[in-house]
C-alpha cells in the first residue's frame, strides 16, 4: 500500500494500542512492532517517525530492554513516550536514575508548563494537565537536548534535539487524561515528520479489494459469519472483490437478539454471494439444557458451532481460502517475537483442520474496531450492522443467570429490545459505550392486575468506557429508566421487577457472567 508510516516502537507499554489509535485518528497510517523487530526489517518500512512507547522496567537496568543506537543515525524523526523518552536520554549519551525522593516521582494528573516555541507544542497552550506515571529521573539530558517542558516538581519533563528531530516526553499523550495530548502526537506527525494524512478508509477500501482480487484469483473463499461488525465487514468487503465466488455460513444459534438474524441476511441480500443460514436453535438448546455454569455455557456452544460449521463446509466441499475476522488489537494482543502476550485470540496464528483449505485469509487484520466500522460504512453495510455494539459469542446464553430455555431466550430478547429501543429514543445512545439486559434467575412477588405474581427480576446494564478495560457504570437520566421500566413489566409477560446495575468495573465485569 503507497502510504507515509509510522513505526510504534513497543517496549511493554500498557498504552501501544491507544498510541497507534492515536496516530491513525490524525489520518496517519503505523504499525506496532516489537523492539526486538531488527533494525533492516524497520528501515525497509520506510518510516517518516518512530514512537517509542513507554514500558514498565528501568532503563538503566541491562535486562531492560533497550534499542540499538543506529536507529538515532537513519535522518527519522522519534518521539520517546515515558520509558522511551528515558530510552533516548540514555541511549543518547544522559543519566537516568531512580527517584531519590517522592518530588521527582510524578503519578497521575499533573500541572505541566509548556515552551510553545517548540514544534511539539506549537499552537497549544502554555500549560495544562498532563498525566504522569514514572518513578525514574532523568538527572542529566543528552547534548543538544533542551528542555522544552516543565512541572513544579520535575524541570525535565519534556526534551527536544529539534534540529534531528528527536522529542521525548515524560507523560502520556496518548490518554484522554492529558490535555492536548493528541494535538502534541499530531505536530509531532506533521509539523515533524511531515505527514501528508494519506490514510484513509475510502483508500484503504479500493486497495484491500484489489489485493482480495489478485490473491483469490479465480479461487473459493469460505467465511463463518457471525453478524458481528468484523465478520460483517469482511464479508462485505470480499462480496465486493469476488462476489459468489464467497460463501457466507451464518450460524443462527437462536441466542441473537431480537430480529438480528433476519437483520443479518437482510444487509447481504444485495451482494450476489453464496449465503447460508443454518437454524440451529433447536440443536444448542438442546445442548445447553440444564447447564448453568457460566463457563460450561461458553464452552458448549463454541465446540457446537464449530460441529454445525463443520457440516456445512463439508456440504460445500473444497475451497482454497477460509477467511476470518481479526483485527489488529487481535494480532497485537496475541504477542509477536519478544512481545508481551495480553491474552491469545483465537483466530491468530491457528489454522483449523476442520475445512478442507489451502491458505487464511484475514483483509481486517491491520485495522482498530473505529477503523473496522467506517470500512464497513465506505462498503455500504447498513448502519444498524456497522455501529452494533460488542456482544458475546454465546449470545444471549451468559446473559441469562441460570438454565437456559426458549421460554427464557424470548423473554429476554424482547425485554433487551425495548431498553435498546428507548435508550435510542431518548438519544442516549450516544452517550453509552454499551448497554443490554439480563435476565437473572431470581424471582419475587408482584402485583399486577390486582393479583399476585411470582415472575422474574430483570437487571439493566449501561457503561461508558474509552478501552473496555475499565468502566463506569452510565447516568441514565430516570425518566428515561422509568420508560424502560414500565414499557418491559406491561409488555413482557415473565418480568415484574427491573433492576440496574451501578457498579462499575472493576471491581465488576461488564458482562454478568
Amino acid at each position: 500500500m503507497s502510504h507515509q508510516t509510522v513505526i510504534v516502537l513497543d517496549f511493554g507499554g500498557q498504552y501501544n494500542q491507544l498510541i497507534a489509535r492515536r496516530v491513525r485518528e490524525c489520518s496517519v497510517y503505523c504499525e506496532v512492532k516489537p523492539y526486538t523487530t531488527p533494525l533492516a526489517e524497520l528501515k525497509a518500512m520506510d518510516p517518516i517517525g518512530i514512537i517509542f512507547t513507554g514500558g514498565p522496567n528501568s532503563v538503566y537496568l541491562e535486562t531492560s530492554p533497550h534499542v540499538d543506537p543506529e536507529i538515532f543515525t537513519w535522518g527519522v524523526p522519534i518521539l520517546g513516550i515515558c520509558y522511551g523518552c528515558q530510552l533516548i536520554a540514555h541511549t543518547l549519551g544522559g543519566q537516568v536514575t531512580e527517584a531519590q525522593d517522592d518530588s521527582a516521582r510524578e503519578y497521575g494528573k499533573t500541572q505541566t508548563y509548556y515552551n510553545t516555541d517548540c514544534k511539539l507544542f506549537k499552537g497549544l497552550p502554555a500549560e495544562g494537565v498532563s498525566w504522569m506515571s514514572h518513578g525514574d529521573y532523568m538527572a542529566k539530558v543528552p547534548e543538544g537536548f533542551a528542555l522544552v517542558a516543565h512541572s513544579d516538581a520535575c524541570p525535565n519533563v519534556a526534551i527536544a534535539d529539534e534540529k534531528r528531530g528527536f522529542y521525548g516526553v515524560q507523560y502520556h499523550p496518548e490518554v484522554n487524561h492529558t490535555e492536548n495530548g493528541v494535538n502534541m502526537i499530531r505536530n509531532f506527525l506533521y509539523e515533524v515528520c511531515g505527514a501528508k494524512g494519506d490514510w484513509t478508509m475510502g483508500d484503504y477500501k479500493n486497495t484491500a479489494i484489489a489485493a482480495v482480487r489478485e490473491k483469490v484469483g479465480s479461487g473459493k473463499v469460505l467465511l463463518a459469519l457471525s453478524g458481528g461488525v468484523d465478520s460483517s465487514v469482511v464479508a462485505a468487503l470480499l462480496a465486493e472483490a469476488v462476489g459468489n465466488q464467497l460463501t457466507c455460513v451464518f450460524v443462527d444459534h437462536g441466542l441473537m437478539r431480537l430480529n438480528e438474524g433476519d437483520e443479518v441476511e437482510a444487509a447481504f441480500a444485495k451482494w450476489d454471494i453464496n449465503f447460508v443460514r443454518v437454524d440451529a436453535e433447536a440443536r444448542f438448546l438442546g445442548k445447553l439444557a440444564g447447564v448453568t455454569e457460566p463457563e460450561r455455557k461458553r464452552k458448549i456452544i463454541g465446540e457446537e458451532f464449530i460441529r454445525v460449521f463443520e457440516e456445512e463446509s463439508k456440504k460445500i466441499g473444497k475451497v482454497d481460502f477460509l477467511a476470518q475476522g481479526t483485527i489488529y488489537p487481535d494480532v497485537i494482543e496475541s504477542g509477536a517475537g519478544n512481545a508481551a502476550t495480553i491474552k491469545s485470540h483465537h483466530n491468530v496464528g491457528g489454522l483449523p483442520d476442520y475445512v478442507d483449505f489451502k491458505e487464511i485469509i484475514e483483509p481486517l487484520r491491520l485495522l482498530f474496531k473505529d477503523e473496522v466500522r467506517q470500512l464497513g460504512r465506505e462498503l455500504g453495510l447498513p448502519e444498524y450492522l456497522v455501529s452494533r455494539q460488542p456482544f458475546p459469542g454465546p449470545g444471549l446464553a451468559i446473559r441469562i443467570i441460570g438454565d437456559i430455555t426458549k421460554d427464557k431466550a424470548d423473554t429476554l430478547r424482547e425485554a433487551d429490545f425495548i431498553f435498546r429501543d428507548e435508550i435510542a429514543k431518548a438519544g442516549e445512545d450516544k452517550n453509552l459505550n454499551q448497554y443490554f439486559a439480563v435476565l437473572t434467575n431470581t424471582r419475587s412477588v408482584g402485583v399486577m392486575g390486582d393479583g399476585r405474581t411470582y415472575d422474574y427480576t430483570l437487571a439493566l446494564r449501561a457503561v461508558t468506557t474509552s478501552d473496555f478495560m475499565t468502566a463506569d457504570w452510565a447516568r441514565i437520566p430516570y425518566d428515561v429508566l422509568d420508560k424502560i421500566s414500565v414499557r418491559i413489566v406491561n409488555e413482557v409477560q415473565g418480568i415484574n421487577r427491573i433492576c440496574y446495575d451501578i457498579t462499575s468495573k472493576p471491581p465488576a465485569t461488564i458482562e454478568w457472567e
